[in-house]
């Protein structure tokens, strides 16, 4: 892994932190203040930027976009309180779990 073990946590400590900064100066405390939407909005961007990334076939792009995907997948995290381990822990639980059983286990509701 290299190192990078823990940036996630690292990352979201200061996604935290930045709930409490000045939107002028913060590009996360700016998308705090505009809102839920606005978070949500900026993660349909990233997405769409992704698969575009991923047609292109171009690594370093992908790479890229898939980056600005999890950064604004982890500010929606902080904005309702959640953690990336959260997530961690629910890949882990899934780990070793056929997909469609996973699936159907999850019901109409998830």
């Amino acid at each position: 892994m290299s190192g990078h073990e823990d940036v996630l946590a690292r990352l979201a400590d200061v996604l935290e932190a930045r709930k409490q900064a000045d939107p002028e100066s913060s590009y996360v405390a700016s998308l705090y203040a505009k809102g839920r939407d606005a978070i949500l909005k900026k993660i349909g961007e990233e997405a769409t930027e992704t698969v575009m990334a991923g047609k292109d076939g171009d690594p370093d792009k992908v790479i890229y976009e898939t980056a600005d995907l999890w950064f604004h997948s982890l500010i929606l995290l902080a904005e309702q309180g959640l953690r990336p381990e959260q997530v961690l822990a629910e890949l882990a639980r899934r780990f070793g779990i056929s997909g469609h059983a996973e699936k159907a286990s999850r019901g109409a509701g998830r």
